[in-house]
């Protein structure tokens, strides 16, 4: 079906089923289904379509930009970068007499102070930044998390790994993804229980899952953010 609303068209399919509420899927394509107890009348659907509009529209442009893939960044005023689950623009600042290139986080923007305006130079800054934040803040999740486990993990690891969010190995050794310090600090907390359960069942048994559903009922919210977002932690 069509429907159109404040000049935007969608297309959408109805499934009747057996429940007592209508409720809104959007598959990672961008595809929309409807589904609604049986006789539920056209109108009824279509009035939840428009009062979930704005929510619509917004989960269909990410479902857009996540199949683009991620843009080229132009290290310039005003380009945005993730931290901690939201954009921020950078403004740089250029000063042959500081020790150390670096970014500090301040008045809603990324700071970064460089020796020398040169892109690679303010990307390196803009790593070193994100490394130094997600050690800091792996660091204090740990230690919330802590008193829920027998056994105290090593000195933390952050790594420029392309695959995995983080990893137990078996002498309980937690090492973390540097980007992650682009996501949302639930998120983090997140990807911190899941490696700290590891230490207690090293594979993703049904153990394993109890466990982490017992220190984190909304898990799967978590993950859903990681699996529809993580294209976008990048620099």
């Amino acid at each position: 079906m069509i429907h159109t609303y404040l000049g935007e068209t969608i297309r959408f399919e109805i499934k009747y089923k057996n429940r007592t509420s209508i409720g809104i899927i959007i598959d990672s394509y961008g595809n929309i289904e409807v589904q609604a107890p049986k006789g539920t009348p056209n109108g009824r659907v279509l009035q939840l379509l428009e009062d979930k509009w704005d929510l619509i529209q917004q989960k269909l442009k990410e479902m857009r930009d996540r199949l683009q893939g991620p843009q080229k960044k132009v290290y310039e005023y005003g380009e945005s970068f993730l931290y901690m689950g939201k954009t921020y623009p950078i403004e740089i600042f250029q000063d042959i007499n500081i020790t150390q290139d670096h970014v500090v986080f301040k008045e809603e923007k990324l700071h970064i102070y460089v020796k020398r305006s040169d892109t690679e130079k303010i990307r390196q800054a803009l790593k070193r930044f994100y490394y130094q934040q997600c050690k800091d803040l792996v660091e204090k999740s740990i230690s919330s998390y802590q008193r829920n486990f027998k056994t105290k993990p090593g000195p933390v690891r952050i790594t420029d790994s392309k695959t995995t969010w983080g990893t137990c190995d078996s002498k309980r050794q937690l090492t973390f993804n540097w980007r992650l310090a682009m996501a949302p600090r639930e998120v983090i907390d997140y990807v911190v229980v899941h490696e700290m359960c590891h230490m207690v069942h090293m594979n993703h048994d049904r153990s394993f899952w109890r466990l982490v559903g017992k220190m984190m009922p909304d898990y799967k919210e978590k993950e859903s953010w990681l699996t529809l977002s993580g294209w976008k932690m990048t620099i």
